[in-house]
């Protein structure tokens, strides 16, 4: 019997939708940041302390979200999320103070922190450990198609209607998500679209899993494994370099090198366009080294060290003049994120079950988020007191170093005994 039906890579298809949505959401304030600044009169820290707002939220979201996904499952938890979010998209629009924005900003951030958690625990329950990486690096690769979409989509909208309009419209493509999902999904078991090959081809490697005990782990007892304390540090130092791209790189284009929001839209295409190739080849090269008999823990930590090398040339970025070379290492940097997310993503699903996937995740992303938040008030207060990126992007080169050396000496990837807990 057929072990492969087209039903897994449906639900995949759905999970990169819902992360395209995820980003275009996200980003477009990043790129309607000149706009809004002269129309409302915010300072470079005001702008800092606003995006803080989102980081904060995304961080305590990521807790509430990764918890109610365990308790609730992918379906109902997912839907929950990115209607949050999506309200939250929508009030930008309605909102003129510093801190309405700020507010707005925390309520799109409660919301999108569901997305990864949901997105990972569903990649977990749909493929085996040897296909998750690849699996994860296509739906993640809408990250960056949101992020090449948006420039379009908000340049369009911004110049025909303004820029309230851009947040309203980007908004409501959540709720249109939401409907294919509750439409289309169901999980493996209760498909009538999968048959017994493919069922069994999904639960392939769980014969060197522990069983399933139905055993909850608090968050306290996930922090009994030295395992979490790395994968959070990991998250916590590189996580913030991906949103500075996210919410600066419009800016730097700008004021740097004279690029308005219309001409922007080629130097972000490309850059994203990057970033999302890094994705998919990350998953791709780990699952590769998998399939070609290396462990596990080689084929992740290998390839995070490849990629984390591919960032250094970042430092190089202020002292350039040619902004298509500048775009060139930008997009470098932006895709060997993203190849490290896929695997950062997948080494949760290798190191805990599935059970606790969503939690974990969600505890993960709270040291990316608490790491993105201090940044952002941080590179706000550096341009502010300086104008200068150089700093910056300076720190941002090293960091996926320091990430994979953590992961090297502290996480060894194998799945951890609950009943140690």
């Amino acid at each position: 019997m057929e072990k492969r039906t087209n039903v897994r890579w449906t639900v995949v298809a759905l999970l990169f939708f819902a992360t395209t949505i995820n980003y275009i959401d996200r980003q477009v304030i990043g790129l309607l940041k000149p706009y809004i600044q002269e129309d409302l009169g915010w300072s470079e820290a005001d702008y800092g302390y606003i995006v803080t707002a989102f980081q904060v939220a995304y961080g305590i979201g990521m807790l509430v979200c990764g918890r109610m996904l365990d308790r609730l499952g992918s379906k109902l938890g997912y839907s929950i999320a990115i209607v949050v979010w999506s309200l939250g998209a929508v009030v930008h629009a309605f909102v003129r103070s510093v801190v309405g924005f700020g507010a707005a900003r925390a309520i799109l951030g409660m919301g999108e922190a569901g997305n990864f958690p949901a997105a990972v625990k569903t990649i977990a329950e749909w493929f085996p450990k040897r296909d998750r990486a690849y699996a994860t690096g296509l739906f993640n690769s809408g990250s960056t198609i949101g992020a090449i979409i948006a420039p379009i989509i908000v340049a369009a909208i911004t110049l025909q209607w303004g820029w309230r309009w851009a947040f309203i419209v980007t908004g409501m493509l959540g709720f249109i998500w939401v409907v294919a999902w509750w439409l289309i999904y169901r999980s493996p078991e209760d498909n009538k679209h999968v048959n017994a090959a493919e069922l069994a081809y999904i639960h392939s490697d769980e014969e060197q899993e522990e069983p399933a005990t139905g055993k909850r782990l608090s968050w306290k007892q996930l922090f009994r494994y030295p395992q979490t304390y790395a994968i959070v540090f990991s998250r916590f130092v590189t996580d913030w370099v991906w949103w500075f791209f996210l919410f600066w790189t419009p800016d730097y284009l700008n004021k740097v090198h004279g690029v308005d929001l219309k001409a922007t839209v080629l130097p972000l295409i490309l850059i994203y366009a990057m970033s999302s190739f890094g994705g998919i080849y990350g998953g791709a090269v780990s699952s590769q080294f998998i399939k070609r008999g290396r462990s596990i823990d080689f084929a992740r930590k290998t390839t995070i060290l490849l990629f984390a090398l591919l960032v250094l040339p970042l430092n190089a970025v202020p002292y350039i003049h040619n902004i298509w070379v500048v775009v060139l290492l930008i997009g470098l940097a932006t895709s060997t994120h993203q190849a490290w997310a896929s695997n950062i993503f997948t080494i949760v699903s290798d190191v805990y079950p599935k059970q606790v996937v969503g939690s974990m995740t969600g505890i993960s992303s709270v040291g990316g988020a608490v790491g993105g938040a201090l940044a952002s008030s941080f590179v706000g207060l550096i341009l502010e007191w300086t104008g200068s990126y150089t700093t910056i992007f300076m720190i941002a080169s090293c960091m996926y170093l320091l990430a994979w050396l953590t992961l090297k000496l502290f996480v060894p990837i194998r799945q951890i005994n609950l009943k140690e807990a």
